[in-house]
């Protein structure tokens, strides 16, 4: 009986107890939520699991595109009605290194909003950023595990937000 023990069940337990592990490598997200801040930058909180208990850390990445609205606003809290309005799209990268713990990981990635680039006001008017908004907001690791984040898109608040 014992001989039988040793040639079946040995073989069959080290087979359960590798299927195991394999399942316990298998990285997804949980969660990827999107919010925009006062500022109008992006923010975007995850949760990934399945990562397995010998991995110590994880390297995530934040893609998404950005636009952001940019307009210059007299010294009497008005805009001109001339085009003194500039609009930027541009695709946006955060990226980091998050400890794992029990094979899970959370945290946040922070991007945006984009730069109005070369845009300037005349003299005696200033510029404010007026509204940020993400498109294809995404998160990956370094196993090529990807998320969609929610919403998608999203826009901030109305910021009116003076540019020094």
């Amino acid at each position: 009986m014992k001989k039988i023990l040793l040639r079946f069940g040995l073989p069959s337990i080290l087979l359960l107890a590798l299927a195991v592990v394999a399942i316990a490598d298998s990285p997804h997200f949980q969660y990827a939520n999107a919010s925009v801040n006062s500022s109008g930058a992006l923010t975007v909180s995850f949760k990934e699991a399945g990562l397995g208990t010998g991995t110590t850390s994880v390297h995530i990445s934040l893609n998404t595109t950005a636009s952001a609205t940019y307009q210059c606003w007299n010294n009497g809290g008005n805009h001109p009605k001339a085009g003194n309005k500039e609009t930027v799209v541009t695709s946006l990268v955060a990226s980091g290194n998050f400890a794992v713990r029990n094979g899970q990981t959370t945290g946040a990635l922070t991007v945006g909003p984009p730069s109005q680039g070369s845009f300037s006001c005349p003299s005696g008017q200033s510029l404010f950023l007026e509204k940020s908004t993400y498109s294809g907001i995404s998160v990956s690791d370094e196993f090529g595990t990807f998320s969609a984040a929610t919403p998608d898109p999203i826009s901030g608040p109305a910021t009116h937000i003076l540019i020094p």
